[in-house]
């Protein structure tokens, strides 16, 4: 099993969701992205997805497109990342996640970039961007270096495509919970349960539900539906808002802790014959 796999195996053993937080790169700066990586793990979050600045995002709202404008300008470069990642490598960090558009990785190189990824210590991929007709070749690079190659599924996905994300994921389906840009929202649409529930009816995979999640209410109604929540907007806002890395890396262990306790209270979905 991928260390992935390993923490929704235990999160579901013990009846609990699981609980990953975003954080974008280099956001002010890097230096504050590896405090932050450090209270992240001390507030013993399950897994952690950090985003790679780009300037052209996929399905990002404002708070995160700012969040790589800062990033940007201030010239963090893939190679600068990796090296954050290796100076945490023997930290003890739960599983992180990149999330990367696959036009980074194409303009490195998909082999080189996922070989660098292994050994830098990530645990798994998120490709928003990447086509389906690349899948089964980013999929075969990543279990190469025994990184999960985790696939995105939204309301609007056709049965045909959902069938094709079904096959290539590993680790967890990533379930967009409304069709748009990712942000914080009060409430959750109604259709979501409905699509978590068919989802469980036609894979295994853990289910993981991000874009609007932003407090422990949300949390609470995905109980016996999802496995996992993601939480982006909600703390980034936590890091701008702050006025050092020290600040940056106190608010973002405070709201975790928050919403991994409520992590912990929900149901997941899956169950451990």
């Amino acid at each position: 099993m991928s260390r992935v796999s390993d923490v929704f195996s235990s999160t579901v053993k013990s009846s609990r969701m699981a609980f990953m937080p975003f954080v974008t790169a280099g956001d002010p700066d890097l230096a504050t992205t590896r405090e932050v990586l450090l209270a992240l793990r001390d507030a013993g979050v399950d897994l952690i997805e950090l985003g790679f600045p780009y300037s052209d995002p996929i399905a990002d709202g404002p708070v995160i497109q700012a969040s790589y404008t800062r990033a940007l300008e201030k010239g963090v470069t893939v190679e600068q990342i990796f090296a954050t990642m290796a100076s945490v490598k023997d930290q003890n960090l739960p599983p992180v996640l990149a999330m990367v558009s696959f036009a980074i990785i194409f303009r490195h190189g998909p082999s080189e970039f996922i070989r660098k990824a292994a050994e830098v210590g990530f645990s798994g991929l998120i490709i928003p961007d990447l086509p389906a007709e690349e899948a089964d070749d980013t999929g075969a690079l990543a279990k190469k270096h025994n990184l999960d190659l985790v696939q995105l599924i939204a309301p609007t996905t056709t049965e045909h495509r959902t069938q094709q994300i079904l096959k290539a994921s590993t680790g967890f389906l990533y379930c967009i919970s409304v069709a748009g840009t990712t942000g914080a929202r009060r409430e959750l649409p109604a259709e979501l349960t409905s699509q978590l529930r068919s989802l469980r009816t036609q894979s295994r995979l853990p289910l993981a539900v991000g874009f609007g999640i932003s407090g422990p209410d949300q949390v609470a109604g995905l109980s016996n539906v999802a496995d996992g929540v993601i939480v982006g907007s909600a703390m980034v806002k936590r890091i701008a808002d702050a006025g050092s890395s020290a600040e940056a890396a106190k608010a973002v262990k405070s709201f975790a802790e928050e919403m991994k306790s409520a992590a912990a209270k929900a149901r997941p979905s899956l169950s451990i014959n």
